[in-house]
């Protein structure tokens, strides 16, 4: 019986121009890790179409092909638009630097993307999802402090998960984050979330840490860095345990974050602030949250509604 070969992974297609690209984006604008690596997938994605000509030797006629596969494969608007960021920042660099006379993605058009309100748990559902972990065993504790600081500070998964000790403020009541861009700020912990923390700190990072030494706050098995994915999937788990019907994901929690802050009087700017948005038209989402909520509650509730 011949032995069965092993199957050898495809070779990721390679261009010179579109490496030096997103060096560029790291280095010098300071885009996210994620961010970069989206934008090689899309553009490798485009090389291989290409079936051997450099990104560079691109026509617009390709890139007009591109789009239309995209489309016909049912690639959503959001997903397409953000293709388009990557290719049109791509070839304008290109252009700036001198490699290409003529701009292929200068008259590309965007879809049309719908702004889709997030969703948002209610406080009993937040309740509940907070009050779901064993605190009294390590991983509990680290789930707890997890979703304590989730709940009170909004970060994103990759922030949360990327603290380090350095980063905690505990006695004044404070943690810094670096988010998008690499950009820094500081976000209060409410009291619960402290207290989350240094029950956890006390005792169950030590017990997952097995010995081993890391700057990262919160760790898995072996004491290893816990991945967004990982943390993903404990929401999920905790949420079916405390009986929540609700898509559960890291940004529901940080979009209920924002929401809670605005029905109970915080200004947008300061919400602004909290989430590490550059623009404030990004925050305002979260105020047509609010109007359908209130007319909501208006329909169910007014007898003449």
């Amino acid at each position: 019986m011949s032995p069965k070969k092993r199957s050898v992974p495809a070779e990721r297609p390679q261009d010179a121009t579109l490496d030096a690209w997103l060096d560029h984006l790291a280095a010098e604008r300071g885009l996210a890790r994620n961010s970069v690596a989206a934008y090689r997938r899309d553009l490798e994605a485009l090389l291989t179409q290409l079936a051997g000509r450099g990104l560079a030797a691109a026509l617009q006629d390709d890139l007009l092909v591109a789009l239309r596969r995209m489309r016909t494969a049912g690639r959503s608007p959001r997903s397409v638009a953000r293709w388009l960021v990557a290719v049109r920042g791509y070839y304008t660099w290109l252009a700036q630097e001198g490699a290409i006379a003529e701009n292929p993605a200068a008259r590309l058009t965007p879809p049309k993307v719908w702004k889709t309100l997030p969703k948002v748990l209610d406080g009993s559902d937040v309740v509940r999802l907070l009050e779901a972990p064993d605190r009294a065993e390590p991983r509990g504790a680290r789930d707890a402090a997890m979703l304590e600081v989730l709940y009170a500070t909004g970060l994103r998964a990759s922030e949360l998960c990327g603290l380090r000790l350095s980063d905690l403020r505990l006695d004044a009541g404070y943690l810094r984050c670096v988010g998008k861009g690499s950009k820094e700020r500081v976000v209060p912990l409410g009291a619960e979330a402290s207290l989350a923390l240094q029950t956890y700190l006390g005792s169950g990072r030590e017990a997952l840490l097995a010995g081993k030494r890391t700057e990262t706050v919160f760790v898995g098995r072996a004491g290893r860095p816990l991945s967004r994915q990982g943390f993903w999937k404990l929401i999920k788990a905790h949420g079916r345990r405390a009986g929540i019907r609700a898509s559960l994901s890291p940004h529901v929690i940080r979009h209920s974050f924002a929401t809670h802050l605005l029905e109970n009087g915080a200004d947008l700017r300061v919400v602004q602030m909290l989430l590490g948005h550059a623009d404030i038209s990004t925050t305002q989402i979260y105020t047509h949250v609010n109007r359908e909520r209130l007319k909501r509650l208006y329909r169910d509730f007014h007898p003449r509604a």
